[in-house]
């Protein structure tokens, strides 16, 4: 067994290592395209760099319900990434930046109002699942819905809506042009091959974590929150600390927040389509919910005080998150039971 367990976490670690390596050219060759089409800086963040590190996550959700049929793993994986995004992410990068990381009024009053109406779109999609269309649960007390392919429309038509909007953004603030010599066929090409990479390591992460769930027999929810959502979210972790070691508070921001937006109404969404309806568990979607729309809370008060986020902010976000991971950790094992243990994987 201890054979068992040192493969998978190590199969684990070169996954993360994998997708490591696949985000560094993912975010070079983004740049280069952002500024040979001249996105300004929030579109860059918010919409390039957000969907290509964001991919992971796609990835999980599509490999999960494609090739596992464990759709519930690549959920817990988009809203464990979605809140170690929203709360550890900017927490280092004020932690680590060169000077105080400074937000502005479009971050606090566009992008982060834009992404509490993304949580607010999944939550809905889900409750109409499980009204619309509720799959029976003898003696479990749990709140079960069949979300089809038609449901997971609306939330992709909601990120169609904020792909306009960025579109709008891009027409009357184009960025300054670059001197830098740049051909856009070759970095499409490293584009596309680093997005090929990122899957061959999510697959690593998605195989360690059903089979770690298997030896220790633990929810593959638990698994899915914990660490691929941590493993799926290094890319946006090592993109946005970047950004903010040089000062750009802003793009950084503005790709953790992107990324959610992508996370909620695409990366959720493209699983369901792929595997053609599955079953939600609301029980457990709608205290996952709740968490994120706190941490959500959270980062929109810390980013507006002073429109900056201070040390002592970034460790008062660090902590939160490692209650909330505590928190979960202990209902999925069924030690504690707030929620009446709802948290536990449906039987």
């Amino acid at each position: 067994m201890l054979l068992d367990v040192l493969a998978w976490v190590a199969l684990a670690a070169i996954g993360t290592a994998v997708v490591w390596k696949g985000s560094g050219l993912l975010e070079s060759s983004s740049g280069k395209l952002s500024a040979h089409y001249r996105l300004p800086p929030v579109v860059h963040g918010s919409i390039v760099v957000a969907v290509g590190s964001s991919f992971p996550e796609l990835s999980t959700t599509v490999l999960s319900a494609l090739i596992h049929g464990e759709f519930e793993l690549g959920i817990a994986a988009i809203v464990g990434s979605a809140i170690f995004n929203i709360l550890v992410i900017p927490a280092l990068c004020g932690l680590f930046s060169a000077n105080r990381l400074e937000s502005n009024r479009e971050l606090v009053y566009k992008e982060s109002q834009f992404y509490m109406v993304s949580v607010a779109v999944l939550l809905i999609t889900f409750a109409m699942a499980a009204i619309y269309n509720p799959v029976a649960q003898e003696a479990s007390g749990l709140i079960t819905g069949e979300l089809t392919r038609a449901l997971s429309l609306i939330p992709i038509a909601f990120y169609l809506l904020y792909v306009l909007i960025q579109y709008l953004e891009t027409r009357e603030h184009p960025a300054e042009k670059t001197e830098e010599t740049i051909r856009p066929l070759r970095e499409w090409m490293i584009f596309a091959v680093s997005l090929l990479v990122i899957v061959a390591g999510v697959e690593g992460l998605v195989r360690s974590a059903i089979n770690l769930g298997e030896i220790f027999e633990t929810p593959s929810f638990l698994w899915g929150f914990t660490m691929v959502a941590a493993g799926t979210s290094l890319p946006d972790a090592f993109v946005s600390i970047r950004a903010a070691r040089k000062n750009e508070g802003v793009t950084a921001l503005a790709n953790v927040l992107g990324s959610n937006v992508f996370d909620l109404l695409i990366a959720i969404p493209a699983g369901v389509l792929v595997a053609g309806a599955t079953v939600i568990n609301f029980s457990v979607a709608a205290p996952m919910m709740g968490l994120l729309t706190v941490a959500t809370v959270a980062l929109f008060v810390a980013m507006r005080t002073g429109m900056l986020i201070s040390r002592r902010e970034s460790v008062a976000l660090l902590a939160l998150y490692a209650v909330m991971v505590t928190w979960v950790t202990l209902e999925s094992l069924g030690i504690t039971s707030v929620l009446s243990g709802l948290l536990q994987t449906v039987e």
